[in-house]
């Protein structure tokens, strides 16, 4: 899919210049506020970034739509062809704690699934990339997930409400757990081996998936929502119900424990 090639190239120039922009602010106490009905904080930095973005890739692709956290959201973008979904700064309290883990998350998506998509790490100047048919990179060396399918003992990224009994019909399984405060990251973590699986039961925005979830899907993972389904992006509701993401023996039996009757 040449395309996708071009795309992800325009995106992988985009991301770097993006954390150019963002190691400006970090450390150096910028501006902090909420956002309106306890959506979290923003901060001076995500809206330069976001502003950065929008003007570049836009100028690059004017007939593709638009979907980012911060961008006032538009019904315009369901009727484009292909469509830019970008979360500024994904970590954005990590950022504010002056922590190193917050990313990029810049994707393209073509009649609802992704086709090229971008994580970047400035302050670790990390950067994982994918397109639909080729394989997924970290630095441009192709990275993959785990091999493991046994469930009990398995590095998990998931938080502790994540695992309450009420989520597991068949029953909770015994997992080691890690964090990491941006999503994008995490599913980047799944798709180089160095965690397991990323188990998120909450309803959760596109932006933050978009480009991890093509990432891990590349890499080997199988990517779904928390009822076994296959993601599907740029909906008139930008949410989707929860995320797994896991090598594929394992997703099988997070799926077996998460059903009635598992």
């Amino acid at each position: 899919m040449r395309e996708a090639e071009a795309d992800l190239a325009l995106l992988v120039g985009a991301a770097r210049e993006a954390g150019v922009l963002a190691r400006r602010y970090w450390k150096r106490r910028p501006k902090v506020w909420e956002k309106p009905g306890d959506a979290g904080p923003v901060t001076e930095a995500d809206i330069a970034v976001n502003r950065l973005l929008e003007t570049r890739l836009r100028a690059a692709r004017p007939g593709y739509g638009w979907l980012s956290e911060e961008s006032d959201d538009s019904a315009a973008r369901l009727g484009a062809e292909r469509v830019f979904i970008i979360d500024p700064i994904d970590g954005t309290r990590a950022f504010i704690a002056g922590e190193d883990a917050f990313a990029h998350s810049l994707a393209v998506a073509e009649a609802g699934r992704v086709i090229a998509g971008v994580v970047y790490l400035p302050a670790l100047d990390r950067l994982y990339s994918a397109s639909a048919d080729g394989p997924a990179r970290l630095g441009g060396v192709p990275i993959h997930a785990s091999g493991t399918g046994k469930l009990e003992g398995s590095r998990m990224l998931v938080t502790r409400p994540n695992l309450a009994p009420g989520f597991w019909p068949g029953g909770v399984p015994d997992l080691k757990r890690s964090f990491r405060p941006s999503i994008a990251y995490r599913l980047c973590l799944v798709a180089e081996g160095r965690h397991d699986g990323l188990i998120m039961m909450r309803d959760t925005w596109e932006w933050d998936i978009a480009a991890g979830g093509l990432i891990a899907e590349r890499a080997g993972a199988a990517v779904t929502d928390r009822h076994g389904t296959r993601l599907a992006f740029n909906a008139p509701r930008p949410m989707t119900e929860g995320v797994l993401a896991a090598p594929p023996v394992l997703h099988r039996g997070l799926m077996d424990r998460l059903r009635p009757g598992g």
